[in-house]
């Protein structure tokens, strides 16, 4: 459960994901920021600098973006963002624009100080090698314009000399092993019944667009047509002649299409974290999927026999084998040509990467237009090496004093859980008990990781950008096999610390929170409690309680898969999450466009206690001291200021739709008033009346953790 959104890692199945927060420039870009990071004291001749005058401000809190017009407790997003969000329109290259999108830029800034730094340096080593060799090559617009289609053509004729189910099943096993699996995730995953052991999974996969909604849903049409064109012109930059690629176009959607009736939704896979674990036997697996033997598979990738391993979503696998039975060898070559140059577009001459833009990022998301060169290879770095750009950024963005304070909130935090969970209602003892013993074993984890990891073995150069990302796709895959059938290493991160996120694992009960995403508005070292406590306090307090969500309360203190719920606890708890799952029914992101409580209601529910529980901790910490008052507001009006202000965010007209469709998050707007509008705090903070829509009537007012 990631605080907000981001791609998911194969190897992360149940890190679950947040808000999607990317965004450009302000109209403070430019601006010396008094919020960057003091640069790291080092003596070393050769020592990596930053220029703050080169960092976007950081968004946060100030009266002066309020809105009188509005009323605080019917409009409390408007009155607190609105403004702001008027005055600040999405980027033509961004497709949401908000506060995690102003920190992304910052992160952004800072990274290209640094890749520029150690691109420049001969002889460079270790990570500085990695990070200079991706972002000279990804530079070089020249170079990578004159290869074309060049580094392809011998992977491209790999797939023309296709002629059966076993020559294609023969493909997909040795493109897996170089970590380019067309059809589904394959990588080490926490035993749901033993989480100190990594165990072999396996996932459905294959698809282009967000969701399998996508391939049915009639209000989903055009996107439909879209894609069709968009895989035609993909097959005609490849080499297919027009009238071909039209007609292949239409096999490649047919082919998607029937993965699609086998797969699971978003919203099935969010609320139901049991689909992903299926343990099986090789042989089991090999009478599911026939024409895949797993016992071929696992030999090819040099993964020892094991005696058991998770295949996921069963019926996603038979299908795969049906397919490689029954469909052309011409058709599951036109798809497999297709997803390679696709995925690879990003990384080619310039006419793949506008196509590219073209689709999903004007058609599907609104984009404006497509991002200069260097935010599109400090994606690649982030997206490929980046605990190797990491370990570059906290030597000069991470001041000492953040971690400090950090470690005291998040304690603050953790003992108001505790006492929120042991003075529970509705909750019996003894399931209290195992809640409690849950809370005694959180683990968290701040700014960057105590161990890096060793990239020793990834091979980059000077020679071709799509060389070093196919490198390290290869690299990344075989790392990640190397830890199955080995005890999980409770040290490693599933974030770079240069990413704007945080995480929950359930498996290792640990909460997460990059560097990066530790700045206003979220947090301030040297701030004031109210800001502090509304704003990461409430990331921190999200994150434990996707502990007790609704798909992390299947989890024990250990991480292990298992109900230590009794039954009228668990009726209890079911009875308190549908009054959420309507509440977030009936917000309308969009007129007609409503939210979907079900799809959101995990995230839902860790913003619910993750408020609740900051508010108390910020009460806590502060009793006796007299309210600062500060810009005439109260301590407790500040903290629900600043919890609106880190849901500052604006969507073009697409992306709202993807969202809504497809995401596990609901839109940041109803996340603003969501949480807040449950709690009596804030109706007595801004002495708001009953019927007020920030205030809750009492049979429908959510009280869970």
């Amino acid at each position: 459960m990631t605080f907000n959104k981001t791609a998911k890692p194969a190897a992360l199945l149940l890190t679950l994901a947040i808000t999607a927060a990317l965004g450009a420039c302000s109209k403070d870009e430019g601006k010396a920021s008094a919020d960057a990071a003091k640069p790291a004291t080092v003596a070393a001749a050769d020592a990596l600098t930053l220029d703050e005058s080169k960092l976007l401000a950081a968004t946060r809190f100030t009266k002066d973006d309020l809105d009188p017009s509005k009323d605080v407790c019917t409009d409390f997003g408007g009155y607190v963002n609105g403004k702001w969000l008027a005055a600040n329109p999405v980027p033509g290259d961004r497709s949401t624009w908000g506060s995690f999108s102003v920190l992304d830029e910052r992160s952004k800034a800072v990274q290209r100080q640094l890749a520029e730094q150690v691109a420049a340096r001969t002889g460079a080593t270790g990570v500085e090698k990695i990070v200079g060799d991706f972002y000279s090559t990804g530079m070089d617009e020249a170079k990578i314009n004159a290869q074309g289609i060049e580094p392809l053509k011998s992977r491209l004729a790999e797939i023309d000399a296709l002629s059966d189910k076993d020559t294609i099943a023969e493909y997909l096993r040795q493109t897996a092993l170089k970590g380019e699996n067309n059809l589904f995730g394959f990588g080490p995953q926490a035993d749901f019944k033993d989480s100190t052991m990594n165990i072999a999974s396996a996932f459905e996969g294959g698809l282009s667009l967000p969701d399998k909604v996508y391939y049915f849903d009639a209000d989903k049409a055009d996107k439909r047509k879209q894609f069709v064109g968009h895989v035609a012109k993909v097959l005609e930059l490849s080499g297919v002649p027009a009238a071909d690629a039209a007609k292949q176009a239409k096999d490649v959607m047919a082919f998607e299409t029937r993965l699609a009736k086998a797969s699971k939704s978003n919203e099935d896979m969010s609320r139901d974290v049991s689909l992903y674990y299926n343990p099986v036997s090789l042989a089991d697996a090999d009478k599911i999927s026939p024409n895949f033997p797993w016992t071929k598979f696992f030999e090819s990738q040099g993964v020892e026999a094991p005696k058991m391993f998770s295949l996921g979503i069963p019926g996603f696998h038979s299908e795969v084998s049906k397919m490689l039975a029954d469909v052309p060898a011409e058709q599951w070559k036109t798809y497999l040509r297709f997803r390679l140059v696709d995925a690879a577009s990003p990384y080619l001459s310039d006419a793949f990467v506008q196509q590219n833009y073209e689709f999903y990022g004007k058609q599907l998301y609104g984009q404006r237009e497509l991002k200069e060169r260097g935010k599109r290879t400090l994606d690649t770095i982030q997206n490929n090496v980046g605990e190797a750009m990491g370990q570059l950024y906290v030597k000069v963005a991470f001041p000492p004093e953040s971690k400090a304070r950090m470690e005291e909130l998040v304690k603050n935090l953790s003992a108001s859980l505790k006492t929120r969970i042991e003075n529970l209602a509705w909750m019996s003892d003894e399931t209290k008990k195992k809640a409690l013993e849950k809370w005694s074993t959180f683990m968290p984890k701040i700014g960057y990781p105590d161990k890096w990891r060793d990239w020793n073995g990834l091979s980059t150069s000077r020679d071709s950008y799509i060389g070093n990302v196919l490198a390290a796709n290869e690299f990344n895959y075989k790392w990640q096999l190397g830890k199955i059938g080995k005890p999980v290493d409770r040290t490693e991160w599933g974030m770079p610390p240069q990413m704007v996120n945080a995480y929950y694992n359930p498996s290792l009960n640990e909460v997460v929170f990059p560097a990066a995403i530790l700045q206003p508005p979220f947090f301030d070292p040297k701030g004031d409690d109210a800001v502090n406590y509304g704003g990461i306090g409430a990331v921190i307090g999200h994150e434990m309680t996707h502990g007790y969500d609704d798909q992390g309360s299947r989890f024990d203190s250990k991480g292990n898969f298992s109900n230590w719920w009794t039954d009228a606890d668990a009726k209890g708890f079911s009875s308190r999450t549908d009054k959420l799952i309507q509440q977030f029914n009936d917000y309308e992101a969009a007129p007609g466009m409503k939210v979907n409580g079900k799809l959101t209601l995990g995230e839902n529910i860790a913003d619910l206690g993750g408020v609740a529980t900051a508010y108390d901790a910020m009460k806590k910490a502060t009793e006796g001291k007299p309210d600062p008052m500060i810009d005439g507001f109260t301590r407790d009006q500040r903290f629900f200021l600043n919890y609106a202000t880190i849901w500052r965010t604006s969507y073009t007209p697409e992306a709202l739709k993807v969202r809504v469709a497809s995401d596990e998050h609901a839109p940041a707007p109803q996340r603003a008033i969501g949480a807040p509008s449950n709690l009596p705090a804030f109706a007595t903070a801004f002495s708001c009346k009953a019927g007020s829509p920030m205030v809750r009537a009492q049979d429908q007012q959510v009280v869970i953790w």
